[in-house]
């Protein structure tokens, strides 16, 4: 049903542990970003931007992470892992996907790589700028996560967990790491708690942040 394109601990980690959190059969398929296969004209065939991940569905690649979380919930609905329509949840899950990935995860390419964005003589600046803004970010989410109920959508965790979690590990090497605030660390603690998270740790080959 399901052939995922990934990279260990890149931007597809969310859909992957998705995937193995629904239990449902998929292939996957593991890309070396350093020898760059991201970049092979066969796969710029199903993902024109070169990036991870991508999610080929009943034979149709669609690739952004945030999109393939929401379509797997959406295809899973037993799983409830996507608030009901016109729910109050369902606004916050919205809202939150977004924010996460507009706001929190684009700064992180700042960050990892600021010679994109004006050339080496302003990296440090850009990288200094990024940083805050991944900060404010986290200040955001605390503020969510102590009055929701316990998860970003509500007291039920939800795809947007997936993606929260992915972002709050891809800080962990930052000066102020995500889990340094206190609300945030009680919820990753319980989200790498998830046996799926383990298998996906195992899969990947991943140890740091375990």
């Amino acid at each position: 049903m399901y052939k995922l394109y990934y990279a260990p601990g890149a931007a597809s980690l969310a859909a992957h542990w998705m995937l193995i959190e629904l239990g449902v059969p998929f292939e996957a398929v593991r890309l070396d970003l350093g020898s760059r296969q991201h970049k092979q004209p066969d796969y710029l065939k199903l993902n024109p931007n070169g990036l991870v991940p991508t999610l080929v569905v009943d034979g149709t690649p669609v690739y952004e992470c945030a999109a393939l979380l929401m379509l797997l919930a959406e295809r899973h609905p037993e799983a409830a892992l996507a608030p009901a329509l016109g729910s109050a949840e369902r606004l916050a899950y919205l809202q939150w996907m977004t924010h996460l990935t507009n706001t929190v995860q684009a700064n992180f390419r700042g960050w990892f790589h600021p010679e994109e964005i004006g050339g080496d003589e302003i990296a440090p600046r850009v990288q200094d700028f990024a940083r805050t803004q991944v900060e404010r970010g986290w200040d955001r989410l605390e503020a969510r996560l102590a009055v929701s109920g316990g998860f970003v959508a509500g007291a039920a965790p939800s795809a947007a967990d997936f993606l929260a979690t992915m972002l709050v590990r891809w800080s962990r090497n930052m000066p102020r790491p995500g889990t340094e605030w206190p609300v945030i660390r009680d919820y990753v603690a319980r989200m790498k708690a998830r046996p799926s998270f383990a298998t996906l740790y195992e899969r990947e080959g991943l140890t740091e942040w375990a």
